[in-house]
């Protein structure tokens, strides 16, 4: 059974281990350096950093620029074992996003356990994470080539809204809206 957990000091264990085979939590960028290093320096800062759902400070885009964090909800996918992050970032009163965001949710699961539908049942699982904050819809992106993370989204009632071009450097993404209700 898949669950959503919030990042804890009990469970940095596997998230370390993840990130020390090569896994990155971000599918723009490999963070896992970064990421190893921080939670080397300071565990519980780490830890507090991620499970932080008020928005605030910044984060660092593919290109290296700053921008706001937005407010949203960190969760590690468990199957009794770390499986890999899903997150929702929004902005409060309004389904909208500042251009540098590419939609409200992302995802990553770890290769090994990839293709057992748990991205699906992770995101069907935050549905009710964003609703609870006043969506009622979810915008998720996926590259136009990638063909697994559009099944996860169209499995969880996905309607493309269409495509646009991304990042630098520039990549065709597939643009979804998933109700929340």
């Amino acid at each position: 059974m898949i669950t959503l957990e919030i990042p804890s000091l009990a469970a940095l264990p596997a998230y370390r281990a993840a990130l020390e085979t090569g896994w990155s939590p971000n599918s723009t960028r490999d963070v896992s350096g970064e990421q190893l290093a921080a939670l080397r320096e300071d565990p519980a800062a780490f830890i507090a950093n991620l499970a932080r759902a008020a928005g605030g400070g910044t984060v660092r885009l593919g290109d290296g620029t700053e921008v706001p964090r937005l407010p949203g909800h960190e969760r590690w996918i468990w199957d009794g074992e770390f499986c890999g992050r899903i997150n929702l970032r929004y902005l409060p009163d309004t389904e909208a996003l500042p251009d540098y965001v590419s939609g409200h949710v992302g995802y990553a699961v770890v290769p090994w356990k990839r293709r057992r539908g748990y991205a699906t049942a992770a995101l069907g699982l935050l549905l009710p994470l964003a609703r609870a904050a006043g969506l009622a819809w979810v915008e998720i992106t996926c590259d136009e080539q990638n063909d697994p993370s559009r099944r996860v989204i169209v499995a969880n009632g996905g309607v493309l809204q269409g495509k646009r071009v991304e990042g630098n450097p520039p990549r065709r993404k597939l643009v979804f809206r998933v109700a929340t209700g």
